[in-house]
């Protein structure tokens, strides 16, 4: 699900909002409540949710828990938060 930038053309507040591909942009500012929000175009942000898909792809020869494995080097056994 991408992560849009909006900032308000009266009140110059930004925000970000996680909206589906399919959602209306938002108009309506949160912090001065006019109707002049505007979507800004900036880098694509998306949030991966679930458990483990990195340990599901790019698997070569019998590894079959990549991060999970003891003492391998360079793999870690927690993900980065995004």
């Amino acid at each position: 699900m991408p992560i849009y930038e909006y900032q308000c053309e009266s009140c110059s507040h930004a925000l970000e909002a996680l909206q589906k591909l399919s959602d209306a942009p938002l108009v309506d500012c949160p912090a001065c409540g006019k109707p002049s929000l505007k979507k800004q175009i900036s880098a694509a942000g998306f949030r991966l949710s679930g458990g483990g898909w990195y340990e599901t792809d790019f698997k070569s020869g019998k590894k079959k828990n990549l991060a999970g494995e003891a003492g391998s080097s360079g793999s870690s056994s927690t993900p980065a938060s995004a």
